[in-house]
């Protein structure tokens, strides 16, 4: 009986050499571990290879350069322009000086050529005036005046308010306690009609063409400002005239705002009063008209004609 070749076994393949070392052989063929390698993926796909707070704080610190860059540059620029400004400073600073010096210049040669027009109309009226000629010095305010007269001290009342709103607007009277343009308008004219030869307002000599007027809470006399107490200097009979002007309705005026409103006034007779001149003249000329200009039309045969000042 034939007998049957032994069959081979076809088991597990045959063992690797280096089958011992199977620990080194992993190692060396898997180097990274698996945890390293997706950490390395991940930021990969972030986009960098840093840490996100070192990015941070690399940022941070670009923009502080950044920052010092600029105010660098700013202060340098700064230093630079620096002397440029001072000098156009000071270049503004000397024109407004000689500015300044010019018009004060001006100022003192409009005043020296006031003062010589003055003088040379006040030689006019004295020398060609003829026999009315001291007169019409006296009425134009040519000339000083000295005499005797009256003092007439017109004052705000005490603790008087900057302020009014009430009749005083509208009617003439005074609910604030202040003295008003109209008030010395008032005064004024009632001297001249009390028979006043001449009338001064703190030193500024009044005229038949002079205008009281107010600036505010500023009472102007011919555009030059007085301030309070108002001294009012009137030449004439000193005591006619103070007893005229008491007696008359400006007198009465002042003496109901002094009662009513506390405005303070006092008058006096004075032996010795003295008036300065204007100081500026205005004189108009009248001229007959002939006798044919007169006919057919009922005209007086005076006109006013153009004056000098």
């Amino acid at each position: 009986m034939s007998q049957q070749p032994p069959v081979r076994s076809t088991g597990s393949p045959p063992a690797r050499p280096d089958a011992s070392m199977s620990l080194l052989t992993n190692v060396m063929e898997h180097s990274l571990d698996d945890g390293y390698a997706e950490a390395t993926a991940r930021r990969e796909a972030e986009g960098g290879g840093l840490p996100r707070p070192l990015r941070a704080k690399l940022g941070l610190a670009a923009g502080l350069v950044l920052a010092a860059l600029v105010v660098t540059v700013g202060a340098a620029q700064a230093r630079i322009s620096a002397p440029v400004v001072a000098k156009e400073r000071q270049e503004l600073i000397d024109r407004i000086d000689k500015e300044t010096a010019d018009a004060d210049a001006l100022e003192r040669s409009v005043d020296k050529l006031r003062d010589e027009v003055g003088d040379r109309q006040r030689k006019a009226l004295k020398t060609q005036g003829g026999d009315q000629g001291e007169l019409v010095a006296l009425l134009s305010g040519a000339t000083e005046v000295v005499g005797p007269g009256v003092k007439l001290v017109v004052d705000d009342a005490k603790d008087t308010e900057q302020g009014g709103g009430g009749p005083r607007e509208t009617s003439g009277f005074n609910d604030t306690g202040r003295v008003r343009d109209r008030d010395m308008q008032r005064i004024v004219n009632g001297l001249w009609e009390s028979g006043a030869e001449a009338v001064a307002i703190n030193g500024q000599r009044l005229t038949a063409l002079s205008a009281i007027r107010a600036a505010g809470d500023a009472i102007l006399v011919d555009n030059k400002p007085l301030v309070p107490p108002y001294t009012v200097l009137a030449v004439g009979d000193g005591k006619k005239l103070s007893t005229a002007f008491q007696d008359s309705a400006d007198g009465q005026y002042l003496h109901a705002l002094q009662e009513n409103f506390g405005i303070r006034t006092s008058i006096s007779t004075e032996a010795k009063v003295r008036l300065p001149a204007a100081p500026s003249l205005i004189v108009r000329t009248a001229e007959p008209k002939t006798a044919d200009a007169g006919k057919g039309n009922g005209q007086g045969t005076a006109d006013t004609g153009k004056g000098t000042s």
